[in-house]
């Protein structure tokens, strides 16, 4: 077996989006892989064929990343396929081109055109659809402009470039740059007549969309706000006839989805009065005519969505389906998600039940079709098939017959009374026992998320240059419900306490890792307590923050969720109590710090912005603590999962490297 290289992230394919045709024969999926001369990811359409569970690539353009299907054989997506609507959407023109395809063959053709950002879109009537769409109320649309006055719009947005004004927060958003002012917008395309018209209050955000059976309606959820976003929305009834738009609910609620099923509205929501933003939604029946909220899962307390980590994902899917009577949606219990299904009464049933992670998913008639991560192997589509799972595609078997891949030892380790956490070891690909190792301790992001038996790059990677690698999911992960997620105003104290518990019992069950050989490393919330643990203990020889909080009372009033998400997590703000937004700050701590540390940062983070890795990286180079930071342009949060291929790999480089200098 060969060892597995930093670089071979570029080889894996890696599958989202996948949707039944309408008759359940076919299914269609994205199908992304990395482009290296592009230094970007190439993404087609493939599909799935039932009767013989072929599979096979559909479109060719490398630019396809959503669709609708029309009917049982045709599909729609938007591209940019002609050369000329590239030029006009990079000169800031707004303009989404649809094509249509015959699954059995023949090429795409130009359906219709919108001089509109369209972000999503669904089919209504025969000529309507129904679309969210970007739009800036200060800005004249250019539909009907002449050739000349278009000219000079275009010219002038161009020049306003240079600047930019706010009015609202949040004022910029990861991994969408600036956004004040702006808004999703609702709207209707009739392609008969090629008119479209914007629906709703120019004030609304538009979160998402769900029509009706027979598409003559559609229950939408949105915010509505000036000056400051809040963190409640709020639904509303879309006559498609009238194209009207109503508010059917008032009372400030977070309402995460919503579904008709059997003619009921169905909806995953939650007060946040106790738990907070963490807090675990539950499922509720919606009164179409009052708005009125009866609760049916009083007792679930899970997340509706996949959390499980990995570093090997493009693209995701739509979370929830409704399929004969039943709405199908994902939790995240434990270390593992799964698919469950949920009547009209609130009776919830699991559906798979083996672990690892669910990452896209549909049903049809019956049929359940995912995507998924197995047996520690990437993502590849499966089937349920006489109770039992049934793999369909092969696209990445090729890592576990070709490359070396250590497999993950469970631990699970009690950190308090009554308090039992998850955690795993990964032991170098060319352990022998007797020989000591360095060791790696990795940490999740979040908090609310988890590590399970998913398949991350980075890990093997290390693993196969020869580090123990060490990851667990302490307080404030997710999977064990609200009240284990729960550590707003006291982060760096029971997290802490617990990632410090489990890495004293792997060394104990590990004695051929070198306890002087230690390196500590994590991402976002990772990042934070990277920072947080290099101020409290000098156990590690070295460490790698990567997007990190090192300051409170700054990411609170600069990252795009701050000024809710500090209040939240930390429990107060500087107004109030600042010694307490202070304290647990990683910064108050720099002069403690002895450990080397390594900073991983991108110029477009606007989740944890650029200045909580100067600000640590400065207060280190002040008390003469060796460090290093490497700041990737035109990057954002999302750095290690879906950067640009090259600086993903420079990014490994730079922490391998550091951990090789201080650790080998």
């Amino acid at each position: 077996m060969e060892k597995l290289q930093i670089d071979e992230f570029t080889k894996y394919v890696f599958l989202s989006s996948l949707e039944f045709s309408p008759d359940g024969k076919h299914a269609c999926f994205v199908h992304h892989k990395a482009d290296m001369e592009e230094n970007g990811y190439k993404s087609n359409l493939w599909l799935y064929r039932v009767e013989d569970g072929a599979c096979f690539q559909l479109t060719a353009a490398d630019k396809e990343k959503g669709f609708i299907w029309l009917d049982d054989s045709t599909i729609l997506f938007p591209a940019m396929r002609n050369p000329k609507d590239r030029e006009k959407a990079a000169n800031g023109e707004p303009l989404t081109v649809f094509y249509s395809i015959n699954i059995h063959g023949g090429e795409a053709t130009e359906a219709f055109r919108l001089p509109l950002e369209v972000r999503a879109f669904r089919k209504a009537t025969e000529d309507k659809y129904v679309m969210t769409v970007s739009w800036h109320p200060q800005r004249p649309s250019l539909e009907d402009m002449s050739d000349q006055d278009k000219a000079a719009e275009l010219k002038k947005r161009k020049d306003e470039q240079a600047w930019e004004t706010m009015e609202e927060i949040p004022y910029w958003s990861n991994g969408a740059g600036f956004i004040a002012g702006k808004r999703n917008r609702l709207c209707i395309y009739d392609a008969a007549t090629g008119k479209w018209e914007l629906v709703g209050d120019e004030t609304l955000q538009v979160q998402n969309f769900r029509l009706n059976a027979d598409k003559t309606e559609a229950i939408v959820l949105a915010q509505q706000f000036v000056g400051k976003m809040e963190v409640f929305n709020f639904m509303f009834l879309l006559d498609m006839e009238k194209g009207k738009l109503t508010q059917l609910t008032t009372e400030k609620f977070s309402w995460q989805d919503v579904h008709y099923v059997e003619g009921q509205l169905l909806a995953m929501g939650r007060s946040m009065e106790k738990y907070g933003l963490s807090e675990n939604p539950r499922l509720y029946a919606i009164d179409k005519n009052t708005g009125d909220r009866k609760l049916l899962t009083p007792d679930f307390d899970a997340s509706p969505w996949s959390s499980v980590g990995s570093d090997c994902r493009l693209g995701g899917g739509d979370g929830a389906r409704v399929d004969q009577g039943l709405l199908y949606f994902v939790t995240t219990e434990g270390c593992n998600s799964y698919i469950n299904s949920v009547n009209a009464d609130g009776d919830i049933t699991r559906i798979t039940q083996a672990g690892g992670s669910v990452d896209s998913f549909d049903v049809r008639n019956g049929q359940v079709l995912f995507v998924g991560m197995r047996d520690l192997r990437l993502q590849e589509l499966y089937r349920l098939k006489d109770q039992g799972e049934e793999k369909i595609t092969s696209f990445n078997d090729w890592v576990h017959t070709e490359k070396s891949i250590s497999p993950l030892e469970h631990l699970a380790v009690e950190t308090d009374p009554g308090v039992t956490i998850d955690g795993w070891v990964i032991k170098p690909v060319d352990y022998k026992e007797g020989e000591k190792h360095p060791a790696i301790l990795n940490i999740h992001g979040g908090p609310k998320t988890v590590y399970g038996e998913t398949f991350f790059h980075e890990m093997q990677y290390w693993a196969n240059q020869g580090y123990f690698v060490m990851f667990c999911n302490p307080r404030g992960s997710d999977g064990k419900g609200n009240a284990f997620a729960d550590i707003r105003g006291a982060y760096g104290t029971i997290d802490y306490d617990d990632i410090m518990a489990f890495a004293d019992e792997v060394l104990k069950r590990y004695p051929d890792i070198d306890s002087e050989r230690l390196g500590v490393t994590g991402g976002s919330y990772g990042g934070f307590m990277t920072n947080w643990i290099i101020g409290h203990t000098h156990r590690f020889r070295a460490a790698a923050a990567q997007r990190s909080i090192s300051n409170w009372v700054s990411m609170g009033y600069t990252a795009d969720i701050g000024y809710f998400f500090v209040d939240d997590q930390v429990g107060t703000h500087p107004w109030d109590d600042v010694e307490k937004v202070w304290w647990h700050s990683p910064l108050k701590y720099a002069d403690k710090v002895k450990t080397p540390t390594l900073f991983i940062h991108s110029d477009q983070d606007y989740r944890c912005w650029t200045p909580e890795a100067l600000q640590m990286f400065t207060a280190l180079k002040y008390f003469g603590v060796e460090s290093r930071l490497c700041l990737f342009k035109g990057e954002n949060h999302e750095l290690s999962r879906s950067g640009k291929p090259k600086n993903r790999i420079r990014r490994l480089e730079e922490i391998t490297q550091w951990f090789d200098r201080h650790l080998k």
